[in-house]
């Protein structure tokens, strides 16, 4: 098979540089000034055995390559870049007949619980993959990845239930490429599961590393909104004992020779400035849900609104002062309890 990453960032650059290092044929799509390194120096990889420069191919769009059956699509933007990618790659021609909505299959490795329903209103064969994976991407093309001995667990699945031979290959060739690659028949269950854990995205991006009192009190009652939210809504996951159990001490956060780590994907967005922020499809996913179910989500609804105006306001991430902080959590109190 060969993968096409559409979005080399943190996420499609690690899995795809890691892919490659393997033997596996894979191609980058990016943009802008990542496009322009990749396609000057190879994508720039860093992991606690290394760093090192790989030849990946890379291409700006779907016009510069031809289609083949044994495709597969890996969707790695963010959410609010998924549907315009979307509209581009499925109407594309495949060798032999049809289209690459009709033909090829597309996994979609990316947070949040939307992409596979908008994935699947274009594409005939959907797989979701939930992604457990420390990386960083916030120069043109360099990734890294902190953790060993596995870069991620990467659980795989179809979509919207269900395994068959093409997640075992897929499950195979992660597993072979520095990767935990659990096959499941409940992916979502475990990206609902994912969800929660990034509810404190848009608090990290906003408000710092999530540590000391009121940043810990803000994240648990985050949390608390969460769980709440998908109770209500009947949806199912694995409990973090399962989680950790599953994850073990397979990927452990590791110094990396000159990369400082700092937080995790919002967080990355604010810093490189990139003008937009998924809180929308994470924290919003938890408000939307609220609202259908009649269930108050005053600190997801008021971090979704922060993270966009800092996003849209290009403020530096991380610098809400500390009585914005305690307002957040004075906020939740009058509401819920």
């Amino acid at each position: 098979m060969r993968y096409l990453f559409l979005g080399a960032g943190a996420v499609g650059g690690t899995i795809g540089g890691r892919l490659h290092q393997s033997g596996h044929d894979v191609v980058l799509v990016a943009r802008g000034p990542h496009l322009a390194a990749l396609r000057k120096d190879g994508l720039h990889l860093t992991t606690p055995d290394g760093a090192r420069l790989l030849p990946v191919p890379a291409i700006g769009g779907p016009e510069e390559i031809d289609l083949r059956p044994d495709d597969v699509l890996v969707l790695t933007v963010k959410t609010q870049h998924s549907t315009a990618l979307l509209d581009q790659w499925a109407p594309r021609p495949v060798a032999g007949g049809g289209t690459a909505g009709e033909r090829l299959p597309l996994v979609c490795a990316q947070n949040g619980v939307e992409n596979e329903r908008l994935a699947l209103r274009r594409f005939a064969r959907v797989y979701g993959m939930r992604v457990w994976l420390p990386c960083t991407h916030l120069e043109p093309g360099r990734v890294s990845a902190a953790g060993a001995p596995r870069s991620g667990v990467l659980h795989v699945g179809r979509y919207p239930q269900g395994t068959d031979s093409l997640v075992e290959q897929l499950s195979a060739d992660l597993t072979a490429s520095f990767f935990d690659a659990p096959v499941t028949d409940r992916v979502m269950e475990w990206k609902y599961a994912k969800l929660l854990s990034n509810l404190g995205n848009a608090l990290e991006a906003v408000g710092g590393p999530i540590d000391g009192e009121l940043r810990t009190a803000l994240w648990e009652r985050v949390q608390e909104e969460g769980r709440a939210v998908l109770a209500a809504a009947g949806i199912e996951y694995p409990s973090a004992e399962e989680q950790r159990a599953r994850r073990g001490d397979r990927v452990t956060l590791m110094p990396l020779a000159g990369v400082e780590r700092g937080g995790g994907s919002s967080w990355q967005s604010l810093t490189r400035g990139t003008g937009d922020i998924e809180t929308d499809w994470l924290n919003g996913e938890i408000v939307l849900l609220g609202r259908l179910h009649d269930v108050p989500t005053p600190l997801n609804s008021a971090l979704q609104q922060l993270s966009g105006a800092f996003a849209r306001e290009g403020r530096a991430a991380g610098s809400l002062p500390e009585a914005d902080l305690a307002a957040l959590l004075d906020l939740h109190h009058r509401i819920t309890d």
